[in-house]
């Protein structure tokens, strides 16, 4: 499941943007700078929608925070600052798009739509492939030379997620968290569970070798050929 931060103090305008792109993922919606930074923090998203003029810690400085912190999530800003210098100093604090207020909705999908695609490795439209592996996003299948598995709920995102941050080490409280949720009465046993399991149900793909155990930090899926 795709999860993206809307980071708007606009509550009206926070709720349009949310039913323009729910089609997308799952949306969590902010509506103050400081804790829009603590949400991102967690790094658990696929993209940010940020606007800049927000209470307590403005736009700029919460993108400033996650850069100086190695938070790489994708961000689009959305702003009614439209000069050439408020552009330039959002890309330089390290933007990767820029949407001004008042927009079309259309654009705003496209422009989501793009960021995902090109930070997510997204095949088509709405699918993730690893290999011969290809993951509908929509239907929640894998597909592999013409095998379809139907993976179970967290299952299905587990191997979502793992294939996103390919050749990157996630440790299980980044799995926990961006499955289950940070404030999941679960405890952190289950990531442990559910990759045994994916790893049992992926066996015929020769996906289960290359997810590697990195003891007592984390996993990662070796994908380098």
């Amino acid at each position: 499941m795709i999860k993206i931060l809307v980071v708007e103090d606009d509550k009206i305008l926070s709720d349009s943007i949310e039913s323009v792109v729910k089609e997308l993922g799952e949306i969590t919606q902010i509506y103050d700078g400081e804790e829009g930074l603590y949400e991102a923090e967690q790094d658990i998203y696929d993209l940010i929608l940020l606007d800049l003029m927000l209470p307590s810690m403005n736009g700029y400085e919460v993108l400033q925070q996650l850069r100086k912190r190695s938070i790489a999530t994708p961000v689009l800003i959305l702003t009614a600052k439209d000069g050439l210098d408020d552009k330039v100093k959002g890309f330089t604090q390290g933007a990767d798009d820029y949407l001004t207020k008042p927009f079309h909705r259309e654009e705003l999908l496209l422009r989501a739509k793009a960021l995902l695609k090109r930070t997510l490795g997204l095949h088509e439209e709405n699918r993730l492939k690893l290999g011969e592996i290809e993951c509908d996003l929509g239907s929640r299948v894998v597909h592999y030379q013409n095998q379809e598995f139907i993976l179970q709920g967290k299952e299905f995102d587990l191997l979502t997620y793992l294939i996103q941050n390919k050749n990157m080490i996630v440790t299980k409280e980044q799995i926990f968290d961006r499955i289950w949720g940070f404030d999941s009465e679960t405890s952190l046993t289950v990531v442990e569970v559910y990759m045994s399991n994916l790893r049992k149900h992926m066996k015929a793909t020769g996906l289960d070798k290359k997810i590697k155990t990195l003891r007592n930090v984390g996993y990662m899926l070796d994908a380098k050929e």
